[in-house]
């Protein structure tokens, strides 16, 4: 059997909080940034970049704060090439036990247009900049942007100047998902072969997943000799988004014959941390999707059913354990206990305290007398509806009725509660769910504008909970909610009023002049 701690050491540099985020609609709390980055580390996420510090006092304080209450892994945080950003990022992760200074400058034609430097001018910036930054901090990461389309020999004397200059890790990205795997292994090989001094620092990847080919890509540049690999969990991030985490940590665990590298990631956490991220960036994970979807170890056909009663490896490559799901079954239903539920939840994934567990119990109970059976994905969806409201919330939907049907106008009738008092009222619309956010608005007039409305059915039959999420957007600030119920017009105000909840408090700081625009700056990293 492989010794695996013999093998090399492939670093795990999750991006989830800062290039995740840049995902439209994916912006987090300072609440949700600080749950996250604590299950990364616990999980053994080797580098965590925290957030972009000059982009906003709420980023500043969010990188600081994980900086402060990280334990094992490295913290990082993102600056542009110029001393303000990197005096700023380096005041946020100071705190870290392990701190480090990401910063970056596109050196690819295209990118060296944006800030109008010839190359000459680009390298003497590279130069000042990382040298500003190694004086600050021992750890320090540099990335020439869009790399993929910069000319080998314009990025190997980048490179060198950097390496020349302090870093002591060096990241390639294809910033616009552009390259193909053996490109990637190319560039990297070219890179130690070529540029001085390369074998002592760490070479790192960076993909995004526009061609699909991310995951890829990344593994490519491993066996070329890369030695940290960028990612988010579920790929989150911008447009077709980024390498996906649970990705690259599983080939490597699998097909660890033919890619004799080895990780410090805990894969048994993966599926909590997945639903957790999905939840709080309001972005559902498709059912196919590798690893961590719905059906990734669900088996319809009588071929492969009959394959997995006899040998579950004929049509499984990993075991659901190894991610984190349950490898046994445990029925639930409306003379279950706590102890029962609690139990589930902790195969799921959940590990409740105990007023998290009461409060679960609660609409466990309300939900087994609705439904016939309680399914796995009914409880995670359960506990999920649950974590996005919170006692703070200005606005609690406390009932609602709606009359709806082929004859006549759509009608909701809906008491809401703002502030504590209940305010009623009658609303119309185009079809009940129009009508109830009618509702919402004439009790509590805003000036948010929808920009998404999903609906996914979290279970078979029709008595299925649906799970809604709405993404309102007001003056630049972008907040998802989330619910989830077997009726789902109820489930939908709910997540409307959920999203609106976030806007409130984002306004509200904004106003104490915490944050001046309430979300994160959209970066070109």
């Amino acid at each position: 059997m492989t010794d695996k701690s013999t093998q090399p050491r492939v670093l795990i540099f999750d991006t989830t909080l800062r290039d995740g985020e840049q995902s439209p609609g994916a912006t987090m709390t300072h609440d949700e940034k600080l749950e996250i980055a604590a299950s990364l580390d616990e999980m053994g996420v080797d580098i965590i970049e925290a957030g972009f510090p000059i982009a906003s006092e709420g980023d500043f304080a969010a990188v600081s704060e994980i900086a402060r209450q990280a334990k094992t892994a490295q913290i990082c945080g993102l600056a542009r090439a110029n001393f303000k950003d990197i005096d700023r990022c380096w005041d946020a992760v100071k705190h870290a036990r392990f701190p480090r200074i990401h910063t970056f400058i596109g050196t690819s034609p295209l990118h060296r247009a944006i800030p109008n430097l010839d190359m000459d001018q680009m390298a003497e910036r590279i130069h000042e900049t990382v040298t500003h930054a190694r004086n600050l901090c021992d750890n320090v990461q540099w990335s020439p942007m869009d790399a993929t389309r910069t000319e080998h020999d314009y990025l190997c004397r980048v490179v060198e100047i950097a390496i020349k200059a302090g870093a002591t890790t060096i990241n390639i990205p294809d910033t616009v998902g552009y390259t193909a795997p053996r490109e990637s292994a190319a560039l990297i090989r070219m890179l130690l072969d070529r540029v001085p001094g390369a074998d002592n620092i760490i070479f790192a990847t960076h993909c995004h997943n526009d061609l699909g080919m991310a995951t890829a890509n990344s593994l490519a540049a491993v066996e070329a000799g890369a030695r940290q690999i960028e990612c988010t969990i579920n790929g989150l991030g911008e447009r077709a988004g980024n390498t996906a985490l649970e990705e690259v940590v599983m080939a490597l665990r699998v097909r660890n014959d033919i890619m004799p590298y080895r990780t410090g990631v805990d894969t048994t956490k993966i599926m909590a941390i997945s639903r957790r991220v999905a939840t709080v960036s309001g972005f559902a994970v498709q059912f196919n999707k590798a690893i961590v979807g719905k059906n990734a170890f669900a088996h319809e056909s009588g071929i492969h059913q009959d394959g997995m009663l006899k040998n579950r490896e004929t049509f499984e490559v990993m075991r659901p354990e190894d991610v984190g799901l349950s490898g046994t079954s445990l029925p639930l239903g409306k003379h279950s206990g706590r102890a029962a539920l609690r139990a589930k939840m902790k195969d799921l994934g959940f590990d409740l305290a105990d007023n998290q567990l009461n409060d679960a119990f609660v609409r466990f109970k309300a939900l087994a007398d609705r439904k016939k059976e309680v399914f796995d994905d009914d409880l995670i969806a359960l506990v999920q509806d649950s974590a996005t409201n919170t006692a703070h919330d200005t606005l609690q939907v406390k009932r609602l009725r709606v009359v709806c049907g082929t004859d006549g106008p759509q009608e909701a009738e809906l008491t809401l509660s703002i502030e504590g008092k209940d305010h009623s009222i009658d609303a119309t619309g185009d079809g009940p769910v129009d009508a109830a956010f009618n509702a919402v608005k004439m009790l509590y007039p805003h000036k948010a504008r929808l920009q998404l409305y999903q609906v996914q059915a979290v279970t078979e039959g029709t008595d299925a909970q649906a799970t809604v999420s709405v993404r309102l957007e007001e003056n630049g600030a972008i907040a998802t909610g989330q619910s989830a119920d077997t009726d789902t017009i109820v489930a939908s105000v709910r997540a409307y009023v959920n999203a609106l909840n976030r806007l409130i408090v984002r306004r509200e700081k904004a106003e104490m002049g915490y944050d001046t625009k309430g979300v994160s700056y959209k970066d070109q990293g």
